[in-house]
């Protein structure tokens, strides 16, 4: 048979074949069933998101606690008191040389705003600017009293 006779009976034959019989409920049956797995992310994420709620409303209604001395303010007192040790440490070996007559109303000074900070800070025990305030003017008595010894 050629290919031309071959292609005439393939063009004979009909296009659709309907079948005797309905085919699908023997081909639904030998199907395996698959239930679709239930998607856990979407309640895992609806259960992070009521969290993150509580967690913020409880936040925002907390009540506010009763002033007091904070972490932050005992830094700072712990810290103005370790620097009031050192410069009187560092005072008390300077104080073996005697003080110009002309440096004696600035030192003085210094030693009355050191001593009106630290009052200031009794007041404000957290105030960082004032612990700025107290290094400054530690640092300037302690100069002006190194000249002096070393004159």
């Amino acid at each position: 048979m050629n290919d031309e006779a071959l292609r005439f009976r393939l063009r004979q034959l009909p296009r659709e074949i309907e079948p005797a019989r309905d085919l699908w409920p023997g081909i639904a049956a030998r199907l395996p069933v698959r239930r679709p797995k239930p998607r856990r992310w979407p309640t895992l994420l609806t259960l992070a998101a009521c969290l993150c709620l509580a967690v913020g409303v409880a936040a925002w209604l907390r009540p506010q606690a009763a002033p007091g001395p904070g972490l932050e303010a005992r830094l700072v007192q712990a810290e103005v008191e370790a620097l009031t040790r050192e410069y009187e440490a560092a005072l008390a070996e300077l104080a073996v040389v005697p003080v110009p007559e002309p440096l004696a109303p600035a030192l003085a000074t210094l030693d009355q705003s050191a001593g009106q900070i630290r009052e200031a800070l009794a007041e404000q025990p957290g105030s960082t600017r004032l612990l700025d305030q107290l290094k400054r003017t530690y640092s300037r008595r302690l100069a002006l009293t190194q000249r002096a010894a070393l004159g």
